[in-house]
């Protein structure tokens, strides 16, 4: 008893109490198969890496604020013909946020883009990327915010310096007050930097009514347009129950 209490002293001191849930496992394991010393400490010491990238993962899942799980294992690709599956497949290997691109998701209301938008980004943190998930009336309201109480320009560099941001939602509404100015700011700073997804229902051609500032809508437009992906959905909506039900023969 003496010793396993000194053991686990020592493994808390060095930050490794994790190979106390896979300590008596591999003991037995090591007896029962007859492994050297080597063989032993490497299954130990692999068993605490995997449990440390799971840890790491969830926190960046966390972090995300992804909206329940909108995977592309869970979406149905049956309901609209007009999804592209091979492009998004394409884009869920995540070079195009290492080649610091961007994805534009385009179409009405219900047709998935929200959902794949959030599946491309549970890619990238599953490869290690630090990304964001929010809605453009909240991350107008929160550089809002930090403009009242002075932490604008650090709240727009946590914007800034993500791997992947993604903005749900953009064009539900006209951007106001100084809307215009903080989005195209953002895009400036992350342009050629680093990759964005913005979902709209709005095309590029609409942006300008948008923005209410034809200069600032083409100057944000042609910077998000250089390098980027642009997938047009249209179609039933994902949220009726009737586009789910299996055509009769």
């Amino acid at each position: 008893m003496h010793g396993t209490d000194d053991l686990v002293h020592v493994l808390r001191r060095l930050k490794l109490s994790g190979l106390l849930q896979t300590l008596e496992l591999r003991t037995q394991q090591a007896v029962d198969d007859n492994l050297d010393h080597g063989e032993f400490l490497l299954r130990l010491l692999s068993d605490e890496i995997e449990r440390r990238d799971g840890k790491k993962l969830q926190e960046r899942i966390a972090r995300a604020g992804f909206e329940r799980e909108r995977t592309l294992e869970v979406f149905n690709w049956l309901f609209n013909p007009n999804v592209p599956k091979s492009k998004i497949i394409d884009l869920a290997t995540c070079h195009f946020i290492d080649r610091h691109e961007n994805v534009l998701l385009i179409g009405p209301a219900g047709v998935g883009k929200s959902h794949l938008a959030q599946a491309l980004g549970h890619r990238a943190v599953r490869r290690g990327h630090e990304v964001l998930f929010i809605t453009a009336p909240r991350l107008f309201a929160e550089l809002r915010a930090a403009r009242g109480d002075g932490r604008y320009e650090r709240k727009l560099a946590t914007f800034t310096d993500l791997d992947l941001l993604i903005i749900d939602d953009l064009g539900l509404m006209p951007l106001r007050a100084d809307e215009p100015a903080d989005l195209y700011e953002l895009i400036r700073l992350r342009y050629e930097r680093r990759a964005t997804i913005i979902t709209s229902n709005r095309t590029a051609a609409e942006w300008p009514a948008v923005f209410g500032d034809p200069l600032l809508a083409s100057a944000a437009v042609d910077r998000l347009r250089h390098h980027a992906h642009i997938i047009e959905i249209d179609g039933p909506s994902y949220r009726d129950p009737r586009a789910h039900r299996a055509p009769r023969g």
